[in-house]
């Protein structure tokens, strides 16, 4: 864990040891196809835009002394994603694990604003007070650039950092994305049918623009069920309005001096 300073160019389970969080509201937001954030169930988890929203998070125990374990998942993900991830950097190392939804993900807060800057704002504040400070940030993809903007800004919280197959640069693949946030708005799934035929339906439905078999089973573990009904988690209509952002990565003219680690595949798109 080792590797070298940050410094950007000038670019224009529940059954875990302890699960606690700070919000869990309903998941997701309305019928695929009709939903919009200004409908009354959306606004019981709608954050106001400029503040730090409530975040869902699982921490697993460990040792107190040593700096915590963040990791913070990427676009169209959720901390659920990374419990087996969890479990075993929590038995290999002893030390706290902490999961984490980001704003407009899994089980945490809506809010207008998708910017990596409020991303950052909300850990901010969060991490402070779960005494999870300084911690080794690990962040893949969207949580990759969310964690070097914390470290950018305040370098004090972050004790090392880790980014997961993302670079600090922008991405030619927004309009693959909202490709793929066209094809879940368009999924049509009747009231009250059994989850496992509704996500049949859903990957059929998919299919047809989603290809790719394992970004459609990715995208599939945001589908549940809500009073009935099968709902997206994601707060589609702030990712598409923010894609522009999501795939870009903010001005910056400070270095984090800590210690960094870049892990990329070898077929990977975003690190060059």
């Amino acid at each position: 864990m080792g590797g070298c300073p940050l410094i950007l160019p000038r670019w224009s389970d529940p059954d875990g040891p302890t699960s606690s969080a700070w919000a869990r509201p309903l998941p997701g937001c309305l019928h695929p196809r009709t939903y919009s954030p200004a409908s009354s169930e959306s606004s019981r988890i709608l954050a106001p835009p400029t503040r730090p929203v409530r975040l869902s998070y699982k921490l697993l125990d460990g040792d107190a002394v040593r700096p915590a374990l963040v990791l913070l998942h990427g676009l169209f993900g959720s901390k659920t994603n990374l419990n087996s991830v969890a479990k075993t950097l929590a038995q290999q190392t002893g030390r706290r694990v902490l999961t984490v939804d980001a704003r407009n993900h899994g089980d945490s807060f809506y809010s207008p604003d998708m910017s990596y800057e409020a991303m950052s704002q909300d850990l901010q504040d969060f991490l402070p007070q779960l005494g999870l400070v300084p911690c080794v940030l690990i962040g893949h993809s969207m949580g990759g650039k969310t964690a070097m903007l914390l470290a950018l800004q305040r370098a004090e919280l972050v004790e090392r950092l880790i980014v997961e197959d993302i670079s600090p640069v922008d991405s030619k693949f927004g309009l693959e994305y909202l490709t793929y946030i066209a094809a879940m708005r368009a999924v049509d799934i009747p009231d009250k049918v059994p989850h496992s035929h509704a996500r049949k339906l859903a990957d059929e439905q998919l299919s047809h623009v989603v290809q790719d078999i394992a970004v459609r089973q990715f995208l599939l573990t945001n589908l549940v069920e809500a009073d009935g009904r099968f709902v997206w988690r994601p707060n589609l209509d702030a990712l598409a309005q923010h894609m522009e952002k999501l795939v870009a990565f903010p001005p910056r003219q400070e270095s984090y001096p800590g210690p960094t680690l870049f892990l990329f595949g070898e077929n990977s798109h975003f690190i060059q």
